[in-house]
């Protein structure tokens, strides 16, 4: 039947101190609030002790951020969608973003195993005086431990509601996609990361925001394979292929830790469970 596992979580700005309280169910939750950069900003680490997901197994993260709440969520690990029994293993993930609310969903990469099936969900809802900086990280298959990504399927929802939707399903058998030029190219990571206003920004900032990234990516490894574009006023996207995890995710660790430097005058410093 598979495990199936929920987690709310609840952020509100109390006297200046942004407090989360949570429930879970089954075997996801968080540890301790953590206040790195002062209280105004939470940050929350989310365990799943399983480790992992097989065929069958259900995560559902639910984030509710009340007016001036500024919280940023990782894990400690890659989320691991191991090889299926037929069944399906599915993320969910759903973000409620309030007046002037601030969010950083940066989870590390999401594994896809060669054979698994999959279905990994994020969806966000955004007020109009809203930010958010976001990133998905995924990799097919295990090139460091000579696994290819030669059998099952991986499909991707990424979603701001009434601003951007990007839908995709990476199957195995599907050549032209995974190593045609028009497609991956035969790289086995796809990295993402969006900035996002829930209200359009001026035109003079919307160029700030697109050239702080570009100018990360000029001269970078990847620069050839890293693109920045803004499909709407409201949202800047950041693309990245590569061949390894650690490569792309470097890049987009740098433009996030500028982004937030120069837009919210904020340190740029990652979470310390990264380094250990």
């Amino acid at each position: 039947m598979g495990w199936k596992a929920t987690l709310n979580i609840d952020y509100s700005l109390e006297e200046g101190h942004c407090v989360a309280r949570h429930v879970h169910d089954g075997p996801l939750r968080i540890l301790k609030s953590l206040y790195p950069e002062g209280d105004a900003v939470c940050h929350n680490i989310l365990v799943h002790p399983p480790s992992g997901l097989v065929g069958g197994d259900e995560l559902h993260i639910g984030l509710n951020l009340h007016d001036h709440a500024h919280a940023l969520v990782t894990t400690p690990g890659a989320t691991r969608f191991y090889h299926s029994n037929g069944q399906t293993a599915s993320q969910y993930v759903s973000a409620t973003l309030g007046p002037a609310s601030r969010l950083e969903w940066l989870p590390l990469e999401a594994l896809a195993y060669s054979g698994c099936q999959a279905h990994n969900q994020v969806k966000f809802y955004m007020a109009p005086d809203s930010q958010l900086m976001a990133w998905d990280v995924t990799a097919l298959g295990l090139p460091h431990a000579d696994q290819p990504f030669v059998q099952g399927q991986f499909q991707q929802h990424l979603e701001i509601e009434g601003l951007w939707l990007e839908r995709g399903l990476m199957d195995a058998k599907d050549h032209r996609l995974l190593h045609s030029p028009l497609g991956l190219n035969g790289h086995s990571c796809q990295a993402t990361l969006v900035f996002a206003q829930g209200s359009a920004m001026r035109h003079e900032h919307l160029q700030h925001v697109i050239e702080l990234a570009r100018s990360i990516c000029q001269g970078h490894l990847l620069e050839l394979q890293s693109g920045v574009t803004s499909p709407d006023p409201r949202l800047v996207v950041v693309r990245v292929l590569s061949a390894q995890v650690e490569q792309a995710m470097a890049l987009i660790r740098d433009i996030w830790l500028c982004w937030r430097s120069q837009l919210w005058a904020l340190p740029s410093v990652a979470p310390r469970i990264w380094a250990t």
